[in-house]
């Protein structure tokens, strides 16, 4: 079980439905949050029938956060700087402390209402563009469908990548249900440019356009290519780095940020967080470069 979640296996007499156990639990607020399971199955209301033998897991509270930063609201569009950490959609731990709960909290909009048009993965940082109508949704789905939805990313990889390439797997489903590999079952076609921009004897930095959109397609395609990225453990990156005067190197999330959008005659920038800055540093880098992965 995940730290502070709590587990509940109804028994005869212990009630009819989540409310009766949520009681017991003495977390009344857990199903308004989206945290409440039965089985895999998320609980929308408290009158969700249980029967002796259900499992009900209910997930610790999140932590209130600092406000997500706005970079743009208007023409139909907010536009975030999403921080690493959280996640886009609701997960596991609930819903109203995934980004799209706080956004719509902090813009003064109805939970739900915000239509996703991209994520990121939660340990991932950057820019996440979503609509606030229907028309606006339409037309960033035309975009991306004509080629006109344009992302640079910024990573940090294990050494020993060429100048420049493109990576072209097809990507699919793997065995674990929550992670993707190259040639993976039901494969589409991906295709992800990238671009070394600086390296050290440890750690490249790697601006990366990715031309398709599929689940964790640059985790996956690093990772198919040799050069999978730092911090990333599911798809075996790098977890320390060792420096010559014998300093340890951890990352605390994996090295990988939406850097900047360009969409509807818009460009969108996040800038790179300290902690991936003072990763290269501390390998080494010149900060400098960072500059030119992201506009180069």
């Amino acid at each position: 079980m995940a730290r502070g979640e709590k587990l509940w296996v109804v028994r005869p007499g212990d009630g009819a439905t989540v409310a009766d156990i949520l009681a017991k639990l003495k977390d009344p607020a857990a199903v308004t949050d989206g945290r409440v399971f039965v089985g895999k199955k998320r609980v929308g209301a408290p009158s969700f029938a249980v029967r002796p033998g259900d499992a009900v897991r209910v997930a610790a509270p999140a932590q209130a956060g600092e406000p997500v930063p706005v970079l743009h609201q208007g023409d139909g569009l907010v536009v975030v700087a999403k921080p690493a950490g959280l996640p886009t959609v609701p997960d596991h731990a609930g819903s109203s402390h995934a980004l799209v709960a706080r956004v719509a909290a902090q813009i003064g909009r109805p939970e739900g209402t915000l239509r996703i048009t991209s994520r990121l993965d939660r340990e991932v940082s950057g820019v996440v563009v979503l609509a606030l109508d229907e028309a606006a949704e339409a037309r960033l789905k035309e975009a991306r469908e004509e080629g006109l939805y344009h992302r640079r990313y910024v990573a940090l990889a294990a050494p020993g990548l060429a100048e420049a390439g493109a990576w072209d797997a097809p990507i699919g489903r793997a065995a674990d249900p929550r992670l993707r590999k190259a040639h993976g079952e039901d494969a589409k076609p991906s295709r992800t440019r990238w671009r070394r921009v600086a390296a050290t004897e440890v750690l490249a930095l790697v601006a990366v356009d990715p031309e398709t959109g599929r689940t964790h397609q640059i985790r996956v395609h690093a990772s198919h290519a040799g050069h999978p990225l730092f911090g990333d453990r599911d798809y075996g990156g790098i977890l320390r780095i060792v420096r010559s005067d014998g300093r340890i190197v951890a990352p605390p999330r994996i090295a990988l940020h939406a850097a900047r959008v360009s969409v509807l005659g818009l460009t969108f920038r996040a800038p790179v967080p300290p902690a991936l800055r003072g990763i290269w540093q501390a390998a080494g880098g010149d900060d400098s470069a960072w500059e030119d992965a992201v506009e180069g």
